[in-house]
């Protein structure tokens, strides 16, 4: 049985370093979880991400024993939000991040696969969150993205000029949600060899009124 690695098929998986691109992102699916404050010392954060894997590695021994379909679990995703973006970059402060955690699914697993294998991981009691967990479909459509190399906390000069020059640049305005997708493992890489690819939906700034 041969097994599929979605991240070699998804352009959308791979991006630029030290330059930014503008991409069209097909709409796809993701187990999500939602929560708020700083993933450093949220223990909410950390049941998140469990729940997350849980059931990701529940749905592909599901794929590879019902379907006959294996695949590579997919990195870690994360979408983040604030009333405030600038406690992204020139104002960082995690305490005010909300955010959902993710992880992208292959197509052919379906909702009832979905339902099976969250019921599974919950019955061997796993994470609280697995409760809060479901299967969505992202649509981004037009966005920015780039890949940083480096410490998580090195992000901030790289989006201020993703936010204040490329895209307005560009003839670009933000719309949506920052998004995250981690390629690499923070438990088993230094801070200086994290890549992350960061992502920002993006749309047609409206042109200036005329009449002022």
């Amino acid at each position: 049985m041969s097994k599929v690695d979605l991240k070699k098929s998804i352009a959308a998986y791979k991006a630029p370093r030290g330059s930014f691109e503008i991409i069209d992102v097909p709409a796809m699916r993701y187990l999500m979880v939602d929560g708020h404050g700083d993933p450093n010392t949220s223990e909410v954060y950390g049941e998140a991400v469990a729940a997350v894997f849980s059931v990701a590695y529940t749905l592909k021994f599901l794929s590879k024993t019902d379907l006959g379909r294996d695949y590579v679990v997919m990195p870690l995703e994360g979408l983040w939000w604030s009333d405030d973006m600038a406690t992204f970059t020139t104002a960082r402060d995690k305490s005010r991040w909300s955010w959902t955690m993710m992880s992208l699914v292959p197509e052919w697993i379906d909702t009832a696969h979905f339902e099976r294998a969250r019921d599974a991981a919950a019955a061997k009691g796993g994470s609280p969150a697995i409760d809060r967990l479901r299967m969505t479909e992202l649509a981004e459509g037009t966005c920015v993205q780039t890949l940083h190399l480096g410490s998580y906390d090195d992000e901030a000069p790289v989006l201020d000029e993703m936010h204040s020059r490329f895209i307005p640049d560009a003839g670009l305005r933000m719309r949506g949600l920052h998004h995250e997708i981690y390629l690499t493992d923070p438990r088993r890489s230094a801070p200086e060899r994290l890549r992350t690819i960061l992502r920002q939906p993006v749309e047609q700034a409206r042109p200036a009124d005329p009449a002022g």
